[in-house]
């Protein structure tokens, strides 16, 4: 009996210390569902780091490819950079229309990773709030049987183990939305390193 008091104890202290424990909110209030600093802009535009109109045209085989290596976050601007002139080089002469639709093809595959991305965010964010509205029952409940005459000490065990559970694993969830909030800023920071690596090649009537 004496250590069934024991963990009991324990379970109430946790319980208390999690009426004390940060929950994730919404920075943007219009979204409910959105717990990250950074604001919500779920849709980017193309114009804003282009600075001359893209009429969209059919890329070649080589640049699509070179597009759809300039959209992947494993290739480093380094690398992309020699990536961009090794193509120029092969496919000289180049001009503006076909490097504007080379970035507009990185961009658009940018711009549908990053909206999957922010719809990701948001049903992780709903995940949260369900288990912390648990974890709040679950505190609920063991003050109520904390405050009975007889408590009954084998369902404050499983109240015990449930709550470190699901704590646990908030935790955890928490700590990696903090990684993954940042993610959509790096994306947007990616489109426009790129956009600036392909201007880096317009030729000088195509900048004037």
């Amino acid at each position: 009996m004496n250590a069934a008091r024991h963990r009991f104890g324990t379970a109430l202290g946790m319980a208390l210390w999690l009426t004390q424990a940060p929950v994730a909110t919404a920075t943007d209030f219009s979204d409910p569902d959105w717990p990250c600093i950074q604001r919500k802009v779920e849709n980017l535009s193309a114009s804003l780091i282009w600075p001359a109109p893209i009429t969209r045209a059919q890329l070649t085989p080589a640049a699509k490819d070179l597009a759809a290596t300039l959209s992947l976050r494993r290739v480093s601007l380094d690398e992309a950079e020699i990536h961009v002139r090794d193509f120029v080089e092969k496919s000289a002469p180049v001009d503006g229309e076909l490097l504007g639709n080379i970035f507009l093809a990185v961009f658009d595959n940018i711009a549908d990773t990053r909206r999957q991305l922010i719809a990701g965010i948001s049903r992780y964010s709903r995940k949260q709030i369900a288990l912390s509205s648990r974890i709040e029952g679950s505190r609920t409940e063991t003050a109520r049987l904390a405050g009975e005459k007889d408590p009954d000490f084998d369902r404050l065990d499983k109240l015990e183990e449930q709550m470190d559970w699901d704590e646990r694993i908030y935790r955890d969830r928490a700590q990696a939305l903090t990684y993954v909030c940042e993610t959509p800023v790096l994306l947007e920071k990616r489109a426009y390193a790129i956009g600036q690596i392909l201007l880096k090649h317009m030729p000088d009537r195509d900048t004037q």
